[in-house]
């Protein structure tokens, strides 16, 4: 039996309490570095732009390229001083370059002083429902935001690495599931259209203008530093921490693959290493856990390890514009990278309830 204290974050964890799981208590030994196991030497030096820092992935890309000694500059429009970027401490390893991706001077001025040589545009407008409420600034930040850093690209004698954040949003409804690379982009939303947009556009400046980049498709991603509670995992870990039903928007039955941030971390960093290769650059690869549940199974899944089941999620059965089922196939990523996630879901989610715990203090 595993016994005494260990240090995650400013909380204390209690090692007794997962006996001898070791799978388990390696992923929380994790807790405190990227828990991607990677080429380190590639990102020593690069002049290296990510976009949508302040965001759940965005942010968790930031410290691992800063941890590798990569020259970081991010794009910030918005101080968020409780973002995982800022609670991390990596926001002090980083450049900060002030702007707006809709604004393209702003884009072209990044590019050009800090001598950028890679970027992976996370940067978007990222919530279905603020979407749905506001389209106009969506289609602004995500549609004018990617045609911007693809001509600031484009216009820059420097840049070798792109990868631009798609979405399986941007398959939208369709009758065969999971979805591979080659089906078609359905998405009919505003937030799913963004997206088509973007993923379109990027195919467009490859093809045109031989841009090195490839496009990432990826699954619902849940982990520590998502601020945004209307989403299920961090809305249902911060309702039962503080013993208050969780929130279900939808009716419960909507499906979807949920991927651990670490594990797309990992996907975005093979992907831009492995770019220069003929059968990846100008492609769409998809990223996913390929394990797909249900809101309501999601929610009793995080209850469970919580210790909470008692706790009845709240149905409101309100939300509006949402897919109904959606999972990835990602096998051309396994056959063309090598790639696979390394995380269970149990494990991915044990970290993010930590996060949350420290985050709140508990």
């Amino acid at each position: 039996m595993l016994k005494g204290l260990m240090t995650c974050g400013k909380k204390a964890i209690d090692l007794g309490q997962y006996g001898n799981n070791q799978i388990i208590l390696n992923t929380i030994l994790s807790f405190g570095n990227s828990g991607v196991q990677m080429n380190k030497s590639f990102w020593r030096d690069k002049n290296i732009l990510v976009t949508g820092a302040t965001g759940v992935l965005g942010s968790r890309l930031a410290q691992y390229l800063a941890e590798q000694n990569s020259n970081v500059v991010i794009l910030l429009r918005d101080i968020v001083p409780k973002s995982h970027l800022s609670f991390s401490g990596t926001i002090k390893k980083v450049n900060i370059s002030r702007g707006d991706l809709e604004n393209y001077r702003d884009i072209e001025r990044t590019f050009n002083e800090y001598e950028i040589d890679t970027c992976f545009h996370l940067g978007a407008q990222t919530i279905v429902t603020t979407a749905n409420r506001s389209p106009l600034s969506t289609f602004e930040s995500n549609i004018k935001g990617t045609w911007n850093v693809l001509e600031a690209v484009r216009n820059s004698r420097l840049v070798e690495r792109l990868i631009v954040a798609s979405s399986d949003k941007a398959y939208g409804e369709q009758k065969e599931l999971p979805y591979t690379e080659d089906a078609p982009l359905h998405g009919s939303n505003p937030y799913d259209v963004s997206k088509v947009c973007t993923d379109l556009i990027a195919q467009t400046y490859y093809k045109t203008y031989k841009i090195p980049l490839a496009i990432a498709r990826l699954g619902n991603i849940y982990g520590g530093g998502d601020l945004n509670f209307n989403r299920i995992v961090p809305g249902t870990i911060r309702s039962l921490l503080f013993n208050q039903r969780p929130i279900i928007r939808s009716n419960g039955t909507l499906v979807r693959d949920y991927f651990y941030v670490k594990d797309a971390v990992n996907a975005y960093l093979v992907l831009c290493q492995k770019l220069k290769s003929k059968n990846v650059i100008g492609q769409a690869f998809n990223f996913g856990s390929e394990k797909h549940l249900s809101v309501l199974e999601i929610v009793s899944k995080i209850a469970n390890l919580m210790g909470k089941t008692k706790i009845k999620p709240k149905i409101l059965n309100i939300a509006k514009g949402e897919i109904r089922k959606q999972w990835l196939n990602c096998e051309k990523a396994t056959k063309i990278l090598g790639w696979k996630p390394k995380y269970r879901l149990e494990d991915g989610l044990l970290e993010t309830i930590e996060w949350y715990k420290s985050f709140f203090n508990l």
